[in-house]
């Protein structure tokens, strides 16, 4: 998605930046551990096959990527981050920790004869052991999750205007809004999340932060689906606050590919 290409999201507890060329050697390292493999579903990639993957990811309308990095601070007491602009080294290979993702699509019921509603699957990723239950997660999470509820009408315009949703899906998705009298245009039906069985920790995670399971058995692959309907501006940052991730603010990334 092009939308977050000159943007970067800062706070207390991480940085988020837009997935380019420089962050793709470290990716790669990391998508060689089995381990990493079988929780995202992913076969492991030439570094050639990384790089243009890291290219579609940028430009495909339905995707929309932040590598996750380590807090840039003042160095005072509380932790804050700075908010007058990155350095190059602000999110170098070191800093990284993880990538969040973001992956849009039509739900129009198994039959394909229900309204059509679009849903955003979110995945994350805190890549190693060394940097996990350090709170890299759920502050990635929160933030990404502030910047989608404030910029959800763009992302869904460069959504549809995007070439994938065929022209009769878009119009039923209009026209949906305007049967409703919505000031708002387009909006997230929800979030949904796939989360492994076994992974009692990000279970956890979402489940925390407004998550609920669709059903109570997982499905034929051991995942369980979660979905998050609530998509208030307020209930975010209260959520944000609670979680003690502080100064959120949105960045110009100027780094250049």
């Amino acid at each position: 998605m092009l939308l977050n290409a000159n943007i970067a999201l800062c706070s207390s507890k991480a940085l988020l930046v837009p997935y380019s060329s420089w962050h793709v050697p470290r990716y790669h390292e990391w998508m060689k551990d089995p381990e990493i493999q079988e929780a995202t579903a992913s076969e492991p990639l030439t570094l050639e096959e990384e790089y243009s993957m890291q290219r579609s990811w940028r430009q495909d309308a339905d995707k929309l990527t932040f590598i996750v990095c380590r807090a840039m601070t003042t160095g005072t007491e509380d932790g804050f981050p700075s908010q007058t602009e990155l350095q190059t080294e602000s999110d170098s290979p070191a800093t990284m920790v993880g990538d969040i993702n973001l992956f849009l699509r039509i739900d129009d019921g198994e039959e394909g004869d229900s309204p059509p509603q679009i849903v955003g699957e979110v995945e994350l990723m805190i890549a190693e052991k060394v940097n996990q239950r350090r709170g890299f997660g759920r502050a990635a999470l929160l933030m990404f999750m502030r910047y989608i509820v404030q910029n959800q009408g763009a992302i869904l315009d460069e959504f549809v205007s995007g070439g994938d949703v065929d022209v009769e899906t878009v119009r039923k998705l209009r026209t949906g809004v305007e049967t409703a009298g919505s000031s708002e245009g387009l909006t997230f039906e929800c979030l949904s999340v796939k989360i492994g069985q076994a992974n009692l920790r990000s279970l956890a995670l979402f489940e925390g932060l407004g998550f609920e399971r669709v059903s109570a058995e997982p499905n034929f692959f051991g995942e369980f689906e979660l979905r998050k309907t609530d998509l208030s501006l307020g209930g975010v940052d209260a959520a944000l606050e609670g979680a003690k991730v502080r100064g959120f603010i949105a960045l110009p990334y100027e780094r250049k590919e």
